[in-house]
């Protein structure tokens, strides 16, 4: 009998989540939603050559490119559900002997496929984001991803003609073009939230990102309360006496009562929009006078 070698396991794989972020002229926006197709594999060319300047390795794992351009938000939701789109998409392309560079674009009537089109409803933001993966043997894409977490915040800027291409294929004006991994878009997201007043919202949205398993709250009055668990994000639904009752329990004066409760409203309905552009669920849960509410959310979300 014949022996018959062992063929090697196959080396673990990894993958680095990445994105051109293209900073825009005030006031403008990109005149096409999307590359065709020899137009996006012309960019990815482009990025794998500024990658490989910023960490050598980069060029021995697999690019992976969506020639469209996107809000920050539809990148920074649970899942990750572009980058995994890009990988599903990598796994189906034709294997190479090395390194391949793997780009998605329009069709010849400027289609995009449905899982890689852009929301238009978020197209006027100052920021547009091309993702992009690496993939690649586990050794070779931790030496990768430590690279750049040192030096792309400080040093990823993309070269001019790369810029350039950016933005002649999308029509934009753009001011400035970095590199960026999703974690690195994700710290910089939590910077221009807490500028405005909406840091304790983000750690909802960090938890679903970066622990979905976990849970997280948003109680710090006059917020409005919201439980994240399992997914998805539970908000305590008051109605005018509850509100009182949780928020302003010594306010007698009927107006004042009614502008704050109006106001609390409002506000509500700006957090749990912004959750929804996210990617999140959300669930209104009734809490009148009397509840307990943080019970009736975690009782929501069991």
């Amino acid at each position: 009998m014949s022996a018959h070698p062992i063929p090697p396991a196959p080396k673990p794989r990894m993958l680095v989540r990445g994105a051109l972020a293209l900073e825009l002229v005030p006031g403008t926006r990109p005149g096409r939603a999307a590359l065709r197709q020899a137009e996006a594999g012309a960019l990815a060319e482009r990025i794998g050559h500024d990658l490989a300047l910023l960490a050598p390795q980069a060029s021995s794992l697999d690019l992976v490119l969506a020639g469209a351009h996107y809000d920050p938000a539809e990148l920074l939701r649970p899942g990750w559900p572009l980058h995994r789109r890009l990988e599903e998409l990598h796994a189906r392309a034709p294997q190479a002997g090395g390194p391949r560079i793997i780009a998605f674009g329009a069709d010849a009537d400027d289609v995009v496929p449905l899982p890689l089109r852009a929301e238009p409803e978020l197209q006027d933001g100052p920021l547009r984001v091309v993702p992009f993966l690496l993939v690649g043997e586990a050794a070779e894409v931790a030496a990768v991803a430590a690279s750049f977490e040192e030096i792309l915040l400080e040093r990823g800027m993309a070269r001019a003609e790369t810029a350039l291409a950016a933005q002649d294929g999308f029509a934009a004006r753009i001011e400035h073009a970095r590199y960026l991994t999703a974690y690195d878009l994700a710290a910089m997201m939590a910077l221009q939230y807490a500028n405005v007043g909406l840091d304790g919202l983000w750690t909802l949205l960090e938890t679903a990102l970066l622990v979905p398993q976990r849970e997280a709250w948003l109680d710090a009055p006059p917020e409005p309360l919201m439980h994240y668990a399992e997914g998805a994000v539970r908000v305590a639904a008051f109605d005018r006496d509850g509100w009182r009752a949780s928020y302003a329990p010594s306010e007698m004066d009927a107006s004042r009562i009614e502008r704050g409760f109006a106001h609390f409203q409002a506000r509500q309905r700006q957090l749990v929009a912004i959750l929804q552009v996210h990617g999140l669920d959300v669930e209104e849960v009734p809490c009148p006078a009397g509840a307990d509410a943080r019970a009736r959310l975690r009782a929501a979300g069991a």
